[in-house]
């Protein structure tokens, strides 16, 4: 290769080492223009082309490097390059053609003495085939993959064992220990013992235990660290756009609906064939965001999406069905996908099932799911969790007219749903809250509660629990845009921190308040914000806004 192509080289490995992506996409392309590149770089060339999201290209070369490592005699290398190959067709969601590479590392390997690549396939082959019914060879794999780390002295095959080990723990209740042993194999993650590809899969596979536990907390901390991570890499990312959709997961939960709706859509496409399993969950988070919006029709075009990624969109769609009067439909829809699920899939499903057999007036069943969810939430004792439960039961004993009894549990739940940020979860309590007290003829509480509920549903934006509360009607005719300006002048907010918050001009911000003003009947701000608290349209401390966010159904129930 002419001088300048060595030079490019040179200049590609020393960006690859620093995990400058962009700029080695950039000279690797230059110097593959300029001659054959050697197979190690065009190894790392297919692999840089992958965290640039040129995902079809990456999966061309990386099979041409392996044809070149098995051609040229270098088993080990070939073995750990379809190895590679499995990883990325795994994170696609393609499990058939992960298991393939997967089996072809396999052949490659099994004349050989114990080496990191068996480790690796172990793993590999533990993923794809994970069965949540029967943990018993997770803990084998995990056993077997602790004792050839010790031996071979190899931290991966050990972070990797810790791993599977967490999350078998996770699935049998033992959330602590499963989380302790996941935060121990981050250990080797963050000393940079694993190549990328493998240490983000861990990564996302926190998350992915996280979210669907419902810990918001741990999942916030978590997402936090993984992008901190992605930091050390210059450039946009593949694991980037991944992080980018479970922070817009969280903004959903705390009710920036107006931020999230177009970003999140935005991102989930970027990701299709990238890792159509964060994907999948976008899309559903989508379709989450429109349902509660009132906007059926986008809704369930984001739900079919979702499905075509590989994810069964409940509870979200049976929900929609609900709302549209269709609530044996949706019975029948939630009792399917819960037939599919084991125990911790199938908690966010639960709540909805209440709901709707509630409404059908199935008893008997909507007690069985509440005890089951109340059983699950002790087991698991998430936040999140905790918070459904006390949920479910509280709309038992509400419809059941067991006010007195259902008081405190509304309030427990209300606490939970804050502490998580969950706003339009914390909505829905206000609104039990007003049956139970009206229930026990405690009028003014009752009204009270109900117009916390309605300012918290209009600062939302949903629509449909506004008119079915107020019959699309704020108190003293405000519309909903008025309601959070006149909601964040209650608060303190000047008109600048409220045009920011709500995305309009100061002009637009002095135009509402002028006819709130008109409209309520006062002349200052300050007699606003007095009748703004009288009237509940003040913001909630420390709630964010939204929904919870249930988890999908997701083929292996791994991925993030």
């Amino acid at each position: 290769m002419a001088e300048n192509g060595t030079t490019l080289l040179t200049a590609a490995r020393a960006s690859f080492a620093r995990g400058e992506w962009d700029s080695a996409h950039r000279d690797f392309a230059r110097a593959r223009s300029l001659g054959e590149l050697p197979t190690e770089d065009l190894d790392r060339y297919s692999s840089t082309l992958w965290w640039v999201g040129e995902v079809r290209e990456s999966v061309s070369l990386s099979e041409e490097v392996y044809h070149r490592y098995e051609d040229d005699g270098a088993p080990l290398a070939a073995a750990m390059k379809a190895l590679n190959l499995g990883l990325l067709w795994f994170i696609r969601g393609d499990l058939v053609i992960s298991s393939g590479w997967a089996s072809r590392a396999r052949r490659l390997l099994q004349d050989l003495p114990d080496c990191v690549e068996h480790g690796y396939l172990l793993y590999l082959d533990a993923s794809v085939d994970l069965d949540y019914g029967d943990l018993r060879p997770t803990r084998e794999t995990a056993a077997r993959l602790d004792d050839l780390g010790r031996r071979l002295r190899a931290p991966q095959l050990t972070s990797f064992s810790l791993v599977l080990s967490g999350l078998a723990d996770i699935r049998d209740g033992a959330t602590a220990r499963g989380f302790a042993q996941l935060d121990e194999a981050m250990l080797p993650v963050l000393a940079g013992q694993l190549p990328p590809e493998w240490a983000g899969d861990i990564y996302c596979t926190v998350i992915h235990a996280c979210h669907a536990l419902a810990d918001l907390p741990r999942m916030r901390a978590w997402t936090q660290a993984t992008e901190q991570w992605c930091h050390q890499f210059r450039g946009e990312v593949v694991y980037s756009g991944i992080c980018r959709i479970h922070r817009l997961q969280l903004q959903c939960v705390e009710g920036h609906w107006d931020q999230a709706e177009e970003a999140i859509e935005r991102s989930g496409t970027e990701l299709i064939g990238r890792n159509n399993w964060v994907a999948a969950e976008a899309f559903y988070q989508l379709g989450e965001i429109r349902r509660l919006r009132g906007d059926t029709a986008a809704a369930r075009a984001a739900y079919d999406q979702s499905r075509r990624l590989g994810t069964d969109p409940q509870p979200g769609e049976a929900l929609l069905l609900h709302a549209e009067g269709r609530s044996e439909d949706a019975w029948a829809a939630l009792c399917a996908a819960l037939a599919g699920r084991d125990r911790l899939a199938g908690a966010g499903l639960l709540g909805a099932g209440v709901e709707v057999a509630l409404s059908l007036g199935r008893v008997q069943e909507a007690e069985h799911l509440c005890s089951e969810l109340e059983s699950t939430a002790t087991d698991f004792g998430t936040p999140g969790f905790r918070a459904w439960a006390a949920h479910a039961r509280a709309l038992v004993l509400v419809t059941g007219q067991r006010y007195a009894e259902a008081l405190p549990v509304v309030r427990r739940a209300a606490a939970e749903y804050r502490a998580l940020g969950a706003r339009h979860e914390t909505a829905r309590m206000h609104e039990l809250l007003a049956r139970a007290h009206r229930g026990l003829g405690a009028s003014g509480a009752a009204a009270a509660d109900l117009a916390q509920a309605l300012a918290l549903y209009s600062g939302l934006g949903a629509r449909p629990d506004v008119r079915r509360l107020g019959g699309g009607q704020l108190p003293g005719g405000l519309t909903g845009r008025e309601a959070d300006v006149l909601a964040l002048v209650a608060d303190g907010a000047s008109n600048r921190a409220v045009a920011e918050a709500l995305f309009i001009s100061q002009k637009t911000v002095g135009r509402h308040l002028a006819n709130i003003f008109t409209k309520i009947g006062v002349g200052s701000r300050t007699a606003a914000a007095a009748w703004a608290h009288e009237h509940g349209l003040h913001r909630m401390p420390h709630a964010g806004g939204g929904t919870m966010g249930t988890p999908p159904d997701v083929t292996t129930g791994r991925r993030s």
